[in-house]
């Protein structure tokens, strides 16, 4: 029988667990309790807005539903803003002196009414209608009427009912005449001293008229008064400040007062806004209480019974601790309070002892507990530690990486190129921020490429492989090695590798431009990949626009193809067969220079070598006709899969169309046309406009025709075609024309070297020796 292996971290675990579960089990439920309740609630801070938004604008809190700033209120009817330390609220136009769970108290001026100078009539207009109008705020019956003048009845009806709201007479008193000669003390709106007051009815409308007609006009008490005031003040106002009016009246004058407005935080009842879950605003421990002081009804939220708080906030409701304070329980002297969620109950005096007994054995299991679960979770992450050296350590010898460091010494001291680093895990797990899915470029079957920066700020392209082939990992160290020491710019450069991980991570230099079949066709791809074949780009999401490439780039970027593939297969000192070349596989980097890039079928051949017997790769109409048949590949694969960029590049079409089943693919109508003579007709129009000579163009399609040969042997190689491309882009640069590029593109971008002439002894030096072990490798990269 087969036994299970637990991890020593885990049994610890379960130790732990275990010993926290049976220490709980010796304390009573009542005790567990109390305690947790007590600790919880002396540390719970009320709190009346959302986090991180503002409480207070001067003197006034500002509680949700209303707010300051984005985020902070419930709707557009709360929001809030404050003005050198005063609140103003932008439904009511008003600033606000106080905010309640059910009310505001807002700032309101009042014009004065002047009577006419020789009938005694008030001159203003006899009725005036109020109302908020608003769904969200109303008129409160917190208010009181008040009217102001000498001989005037004032009164507030409904608008739409004509029932009366609220009125009073104001009289002055005949035996002084006089109204201002009332002393400030004389502060009663008693409705005998030019001032009277009046309650407002329990529910005030919507809408309501408020009017205001002189009674006597005999009596010359108003000459003393000139002006009459109606006002809607709150409750608890000092009488003092307008009584003050009386007597007072000078045009356009004002008395600043405060007013009371209702708010509910919705214009429907409980019961419907219960079935609207998604706009009920009660949140956790609070209740729904309708409005019953307005017509239009509402509601608004109230924390439940024993919670307090703010209803409207998540956790805005807490429980209220009842046993802190006496006069909140009602528990006999003889009996113990314990608070519960919600309320309380009394336990009798006799387990007073016995609780605090048990307390103490909780403390000290507490103690001891949180110092074991210190101690385990020390243990824990040293173990965790340790494992994951060890995984590392294990991960690195399976992948090769005793094997690089041996090659690397080797290599160090007999080459001058440079050598690929060996990038830790955490490296390059904080350049790709853990490999966040953000940060990736593209995805493909061999792997995921992701953007990284590394700690001195260079940007890199991270290619996580999917798997590794375990029989390979000698050939995949050799091509790390050979492919970070070519030193050639129209090559994407390797600049090492992560071994520590499960698949080797691979990193290259970040290509920025896109690639130039994005630029020959209009569909950028991800500017930054260089590892991944069409297929894999498909996934990818575009971020330049697509630039039209003039003629003279075009030429330009097909020589510098073209040398860096005479480098590949001639310079280098172990010949490289890159196998895939195609027009996705080339990046344009910011002066839109090409660089090759893509080597997962990549193979070395050997010097002594003229084939190699493979397996079938690449890309559907770049692959040689004559190695689909015979699988033998030789670098005149790669000669054929250029003549097809040139194709492109001459055509701006795309080499196979997908959604043209009859159609024979580019090259058959590129050869055809060719040889009817008509090559013209299917050259890109806009080349046709811009090359005044059309020989230029007939020129480099020969060129083309060349390297689609279907006789590999009669194709030229690329030595010589880099050399009939740099000539042909030097005979351009003599020829005066005007620039048809963009602006913000370099004009002219100088090639690597000379690919007319052999190789150097740079290229050489910056080479890898020839005793290298030849390897066939598959899709590692």
């Amino acid at each position: 029988m087969r036994q299970t292996y637990i991890p020593v971290h885990m049994k610890m675990q379960i130790t732990m667990w275990s010993f926290f579960i049976l220490l709980t089990g010796l304390l009573y439920k009542e005790t567990t309790q109390v305690s947790a309740l007590r600790i919880w609630s002396s540390s719970a801070k009320l709190s009346s807005q959302r986090p991180g938004c503002p409480e207070r604008c001067g003197n006034v809190t500002i509680p949700f539903p209303f707010g300051i700033g984005k985020g902070c209120y419930f709707n557009e009817a709360f929001k809030m803003s404050c003005d050198n330390n005063t609140a103003y609220s932008h439904n009511n136009d008003l600033y606000v002196q106080h905010i309640s769970m059910d009310s505001i108290t807002v700032d309101i001026s009042f014009v004065s009414n002047p009577y006419n100078k020789s009938s005694g009539m008030n001159i203003y207009s006899d009725e005036i209608l109020q109302g908020t109008g608003n769904e969200y705020f109303s008129f409160s019956n917190k208010n009181k009427f008040v009217a102001i003048g000498c001989d005037v009845y004032a009164n507030v009806k409904d608008s739409d009912t004509g029932s009366s709201v609220s009125g009073c007479a104001s009289y002055c008193d005949n035996s002084t005449n006089n109204v201002s000669s009332y002393s400030a003390s004389s502060s009663y709106c008693t409705g005998n001293n030019g001032c009277c007051q009046s309650e407002f009815s329990k529910i005030i409308p919507r809408q309501f008229t408020m009017t205001i007609q002189t009674m006597n006009t005999e009596n010359t008490s108003w000459r003393s008064s000139n002006c009459t005031y109606y006002l809607i003040m709150e409750k608890g106002s000092s009488e003092s400040d307008f009584t003050e009016l009386r007597g007072k009246c000078k045009e356009d004058d004002r008395y600043q007062g405060r007013m009371v407005l209702d708010w509910v935080i919705g214009n429907v009842s409980c019961d419907k806004a219960m079935r609207r879950p998604k706009d009920y605003a009660c949140r956790n421990n609070s209740r729904c209480v309708n409005d019953t002081s307005r017509p239009a009804g509402g509601y608004r939220c109230d924390c439940s019974p024993g919670y307090q708080g703010n209803p409207y906030l998540l956790h805005g409701c807490q429980d209220i601790d009842e046993c802190t304070s006496p006069k909140r329980n009602r528990c006999p002297k003889n009996t113990l309070c314990i608070n519960t969620p919600g309320g309380y109950h009394c336990d009798s005096n006799n387990v007073r002892h016995m609780l605090a007994k048990q307390l103490s054995i909780g403390i000290g299991a507490a103690i001891t507990f949180v110092i074991l679960v210190a101690v385990c979770l020390w243990l824990h992450k040293w173990i965790q530690k340790r494992e994951e050296k060890k995984a590392k350590q294990k991960f690195f010898k399976r992948n090769g990486g005793l094997l690089l460091r041996q090659r690397i010494s080797v290599n160090g001291e007999s080459s001058g190129g440079s050598l690929p680093k060996l990038f830790l895990k955490e490296e390059l797990e904080k350049a790709t921020d853990n490999f966040n899915e953000i940060r990736i470029l593209g995805k493909g079957g061999a792997g995921t490429v992701y953007k990284g920066m590394l700690s001195d700020g260079s940007i890199v392209a991270v290619k996580k492989s999917n798997a590794v082939d375990k029989d390979q990992i000698e050939q995949f160290i050799n091509e790390i090695l050979i492919l970070s020491q070519i030193n050639h710019r129209h090559i994407v450069k390797v600049l090492g590798c992560c071994l520590e991980t499960q698949v080797p991570l691979l990193v290259y230099e970040y290509i920025s431009n896109g690639t130039l079949s994005s630029h020959i066709h209009g569909n950028l791809s991800h500017s930054s990949n260089p590892t991944f074949s069409k297929s894999e780009l498909d996934d990818q999401i575009p971020l330049h626009p697509a630039i039209i490439l003039s003629w003279d780039h075009r030429v330009r970027i097909a020589a510098e193809i073209a040398g860096a593939l005479s480098y590949m297969h001639s310079c280098a000192s172990t010949p490289i067969l890159h196998r895939d070349i195609k027009s996705s596989n080339i990046l344009l980097d910011d002066n839109f220079r090409a660089v090759v890039s893509d080597f997962g079928l990549s193979r070395l051949l050997s010097v002594d070598k003229t084939h190699l017997t493979t397996k079938v790769g690449g890309t559907f109409g770049y692959i040689d006709p004559e190695y689909f048949r015979s699988g033998q590949l030789t670098e005149k694969c790669d000669v054929y899969a250029f003549g097809v960029i040139l194709a492109e590049l001459l055509t701006s079409q795309r080499v196979v169309t997908s959604n043209q089943p009859e159609d024979p693919g580019l090259v058959i109508r590129f050869t055809l046309a060719l040889k009817e003579n008509r090559i013209i007709e299917i050259v890109d129009p806009e080349i046709v406009k811009e090359v005044e000579d059309e020989h230029v163009i007939l020129a480099v399609a020969k060129l083309a025709k060349r390297c689609l040969n279907f006789n590999a042997r009669r194709r030229p190689s690329m030595k010589e075609m880099a050399a009939e491309l740099e000539q042909q882009v030097k005979m351009r640069q003599d020829m005066p024309h005007t620039e048809s590029f963009q602006d913000n593109i370099s004009p002219k971008s100088e090639s690597s070297c000379s690919h007319t002439s052999a190789c150097t002894e740079e290229d050489h030096q910056n080479s890898v020796s020839r005793n290298e072990m030849h390897y066939d490798r598959k899709g590692s990269l």
